[in-house]
């Protein structure tokens, strides 16, 4: 039987944040007291925010438009109830911090309109209409560069029995459900988790050139690499989404936290107005963006689920901020490093690389602070040649073995450096 011991070992060690949660457990009390004049903690748990200067509910050619521009792209559902008419939207999720109903609401069509939140994680904007009117026109629209989102929606009069035939919530009985959490890695199980995160899918197809979509393109190579991993003795791959859904970027970090992902891989392909650009290269959080990731996600997560095994809640948001840097001291250059390993195995599995390999960006996929993450842009859909290695399998085996191959060295690396860790 083969001897489990040494692997077992040197997970302890390469986890990101493991070494260090005892001392920041210790580091918690100490700091409550500290900071105890400040503010106290805020549940910031909205996704998307309304980009008021955009978004509007106005009369247009004689019907009722809404338009709302979001920050970045959320599931949502378009639905019409009667008694009396009404149309209302469900987002997962909105925050409407903020926006007044003067700013919103400049129609004869409709007389009120409320939003806000109305069931953990879910918010709701509902528009009273002063008659009985049909959808004609639903749908998002997300911008590939900056991943801001416009959703518009059109309605024009109806007749009250048509109104009240169509009335109701669509049938979807998945709805309501989030996705699956891969089960939690035991504390005691040597095998490394990597979390694979195959960008965009659902109603964010991501960059699109001759009719690819990058979800699709990324949710294959993902699906491709997970079986890899999970045919390599020591690992196991989960993935953050299994077929063209949407999954908001925040709850993609969530759900590699729950799985006890040691380390988080995210998959990309941009596509550009022209297409000299080739090639995969790879990056991590930039230097600058360090402290906003730290305030950023102390706003934006629940407190319990900032840190993998320490639960913040109670804690204001500056104490999080706060542990949150100490955890990243590990996991930033722990993450630089497995970025070099990528780039490398890529190299040596003879995929394409960009002339650019190793770059550095404010990426919401990058924020964890409990486990080191990188962001592989596996070629440009803009180019030919990667447009064609990314959609068939022969062309996405050498990033496949390349990154199985970094992987296993940077594993291996992790666990000579561990000695040199404070305990």
């Amino acid at each position: 039987m083969r001897d489990t011991r040494p692997q077992a070992a040197n997970r302890r060690n390469v986890c990101a944040g493991r070494i260090g949660r005892a001392a920041l457990r210790l580091v918690v009390p100490l700091l409550a007291v500290l900071l105890a004049s400040a503010s106290p903690a805020q549940d910031f748990s909205g996704l998307a925010r309304p980009d008021m200067t955009q978004s509007q509910i106005s009369d247009r050619a004689g019907g009722l438009e809404v338009a709302l521009r979001l920050s970045q792209p959320v599931p949502y559902r378009i639905l019409t109830i009667d008694g009396p008419p009404r149309l209302v939207v469900d987002f997962r999720e909105v925050d409407w911090s903020g926006v007044s109903r003067t700013q919103l609401l400049n129609s004869d069509l409709a007389s009120d309109a409320r939003f806000g939140a109305f069931r953990p994680g879910w918010s709701r904007l509902v528009v009273d209409l002063t008659g009985p009117m049909r959808v004609v026109e639903g749908g998002m629209r997300v911008d590939p560069a900056s991943s801001v989102a416009d959703l518009l929606i059109r309605l024009e009069p109806s007749s009250a029995e048509a109104f009240a035939a169509a009335a109701g919530a669509p049938p979807d009985p998945h709805w309501d459900l989030t996705p699956e959490a891969p089960p939690a890695a035991d504390p005691e199980d040597p095998t490394i988790v990597v979390a694979i995160d195959p960008g965009h899918g659902g109603i964010d197809p991501g960059a699109e050139r001759d009719g690819v979509k990058e979800g699709d393109l990324m949710l294959q190579l993902g699906l491709e690499l997970a079986e890899a991993i999970n045919r390599t003795v020591g690992l196991r791959a989960v993935l953050t989404r299994h077929d063209d859904t949407f999954v908001p970027l925040d709850e993609r970090i969530t759900l590699a936290r729950r799985a006890g992902a040691d380390l988080m891989i995210s998959l990309h392909a941009d596509a550009l107005e022209d297409d000299e650009a080739h090639g995969a290269s790879v990056y991590t959080l930039s230097a600058e963006a360090v402290d906003q990731a730290s305030q950023r996600m102390a706003e934006r997560h629940e407190q319990g689920d900032l840190l993998a095994g320490l639960d913040l809640s109670g804690h204001d948001d500056q104490v999080a901020t706060i542990l949150m840097d100490l955890a990243r001291q590990e996991t930033g250059p722990q993450s630089n490093r497995l970025a070099d390993a990528v780039v490398e195995g890529l190299q040596e599995a003879g995929a394409r690389l960009n002339t650019r390999r190793r770059r550095q960006a404010e990426l919401a996929v990058l924020t964890a602070a409990d486990f080191p993450s990188v962001l592989v842009e596996a070629g440009f859909l803009s180019d030919e040649g990667d447009r064609r290695a990314l959609g068939s399998t022969e062309g996405r085996a050498p990033i496949v073995a390349g990154m199985v191959a970094a992987i296993l060295n940077w594993v291996a690396a992790e666990a000579a450096l561990a000695p040199l860790h404070l305990k």
